[in-house]
């Protein structure tokens, strides 16, 4: 499960955001006060930092530039200061993504996704998960039974479909995460393709002993 980090002052804007990335199965911490944000962004260790601009007694450009120092986190910031000089000035400081408010709900759950991911990728080389009797090598698309020590190469879609699942273990993953992971989108996909897709998922770690791998959540989603 991603951890998220928070920094925005207004407490309806918060809230809101923090309902918006629970819903997709985040886990979320922010702070109150700003004085210290780098302190606690570094001592919460999140995958992730969302950060406005307009901050009280500070600036965000200047947590930015400063936590761009002590770590290479991926920052997006989420702000109302929308002119080209802002973005271009937070992205200067280290920012990697800048979304302006008022921001659909639907692209910043994409944009954090979709950096999340490149992030990821990045670090895949050589990397492998392991949950409940199954290890994923990620750089091989490979997964391998642990009990039998078999193994199956998976296809794009299986392979994405199970690290998102297996980097989410213990949590149930929405089906509109899930196709936007998949495609990008989650408009203009028809629902049944990713069922498709789970179920060829499903067939194929049948092939090396694993069974009941997958859980089905109707009207919720998936998890392992």
């Amino acid at each position: 499960m991603a951890r998220i980090f928070v920094v925005e002052d207004d407490t309806a804007i918060r809230n809101e955001v923090i309902e918006v990335l629970e819903r997709q199965g985040f886990e979320v911490s922010y702070c109150l006060t700003f004085e210290r944000a780098v302190e606690d962004i570094l001592l919460a260790r999140p995958d992730l930092v969302l950060l406005d601009l307009t901050l009280p007694g500070t600036d965000g450009q200047l947590i930015c530039r400063e936590l761009r120092q002590q770590s290479d986190l991926p920052i997006i910031v989420l702000t109302s200061r929308v002119t080209e000089v802002d973005e271009v000035m937070s992205m200067t400081m280290g920012a990697d993504d800048f979304i302006p408010k008022p921001y659909s709900a639907r692209v910043l759950v994409a944009r954090i996704q979709a950096l999340l991911r490149r992030i990821q990728g990045a670090g895949d080389a050589g990397r492998v998960i392991e949950h409940n009797g199954l290890s994923l090598d990620l750089s091989r698309s490979l997964a391998t039974s642990t009990e039998t020590g078999a193994s199956v190469e998976l296809t794009k879609n299986e392979m994405r479909i199970l690290s998102l699942l297996m980097s989410h273990a213990g949590a149930i993953v929405s089906r509109e995460a899930i196709m936007r992971d998949l495609w990008d989108s989650d408009a203009f996909v028809d629902d049944n393709t990713l069922t498709v897709n789970i179920n060829r998922l499903r067939a194929t770690l049948e092939r090396i002993g694993v069974t009941g791998y997958l859980s089905t959540h109707r009207g919720r989603g998936y998890s392992v």
